[in-house]
């Protein structure tokens, strides 16, 4: 019993927990089915998954520190409707468009978390409103699916990147610069240190004197900035834009973050488990895929199981002998 609560109160059990579930799985679907065991496959789950992953990034920010975001899905949508009716009617400069989207998806999480701090709402209903709002906007642009043809969009989406016989895709490369641009933000920088503080306690936050407005504004803005380059990457994956894009994104990109070890209180979590967490999803998928027999609704069973198992052993390890506490970002920022 001892060792068990030395090892939940571990800063490193769920990142390592997560991490032998996705060699476990891995494992099993490699004996279970004939040419699951490639190395082209583990870079398809990148290439499938690139603008979760993106996503997600964003998302862990808004989680670590204290809040959530339910609009990230929305506005992956919004982007891909504003690149592709700006492409295709206007026909501006495609690097223009992406610029362009990059702005408007960092200035909408931007004004989120401006009203959440400054009028103190709660994020659950500004980020509910934000969804409902940038899927509005969708339709208002066009009811129908808009097809992109723009010659560099098409280029990149058919691009693929040789590696050890295998290939990959530039969404992939954009991901994980993105994942490592993050992991540098959280974990090196005052930014990260004052998000882990904020969702550790906000009260000690404030205390201390570090910036909470400023870093809560930041928070959703790059949140929404990684929405809309998520909706750049699932543009050059689909080459469409749609107001039905990517619905209940923002619910996958929460699972992975929670099965990636990331506590939904906040304050506790590492960026790279992020990644972990998008693979087991990639990994569910890719197995149910390989069957052949199984509905995908399987999917999203599976997933509800992880969650309901990842809650419980987060939980236990806040009441664990030491506790999180003691170990975690947040108490070192403090």
């Amino acid at each position: 019993m001892k060792m068990l609560r030395s090892s939940l109160s571990s800063p490193y059990f769920t990142s390592l927990a997560t991490v032998a579930l996705l060699v476990l799985m891995f494992g099993m679907g490699s004996f279970a089915y004939t040419g699951f065991f490639s190395l082209q496959v583990v870079l398809n789950l990148l290439i499938d998954n690139a603008f979760l992953l993106v996503i997600a990034i964003g998302m862990t920010f808004v989680i670590l520190s204290g809040g959530i975001d339910l609009s990230v899905g929305s506005v992956l949508a919004l982007t891909t409707m504003i690149s592709a009716y700006l492409l295709q009617s206007w026909h501006w400069p495609p690097l223009l468009v992406i610029v362009c989207v990059l702005l408007i998806g960092s200035c909408f999480g931007a004004l989120m978390g401006a009203l959440i701090h400054f009028f103190k709402l709660q994020a659950f209903i500004v980020t509910l409103a934000g969804m409902f709002l940038a899927r509005g906007l969708c339709y208002l642009i066009s009811i129908n699916s808009i097809t992109i043809d723009q010659p560099l969009y098409v280029e990149l989406s058919q691009a693929r990147l040789g590696i050890f016989g295998a290939f990959i895709s530039p969404s992939v490369v954009i991901a994980m610069l993105t994942l490592a641009l993050a992991i540098y933000l959280a974990h090196y920088t005052r930014f990260g240190r004052a998000v882990y503080a904020i969702g550790g306690n906000e009260q000690s936050a404030l205390l201390m004197g570090l910036p909470v407005g400023r870093t809560k504004v930041l928070v959703y803005a790059f949140s929404g900035f990684c929405a809309a380059l998520a909706g750049v990457l699932f543009s050059f994956y689909m080459l469409s834009g749609y107001g039905l894009h990517a619905q209940g994104t923002e619910l996958d990109a929460i699972a992975a973050v929670v099965i990636g070890g990331t506590l939904l209180s906040g304050g506790y979590g590492y960026v790279a488990g992020t990644l972990t967490g998008v693979l087991i999803l990639g990994v569910i998928q890719t197995l149910i895929a390989f069957d052949g027999s199984l509905s995908s609704w399987w999917t999203k069973i599976v997933i509800g199981a992880l969650l309901f198992i990842f809650c419980v052993a987060q939980r236990l390890m806040s009441m664990s002998a030491g506790g999180i506490g003691s170990a975690t970002p947040a108490s070192k920022a403090a």
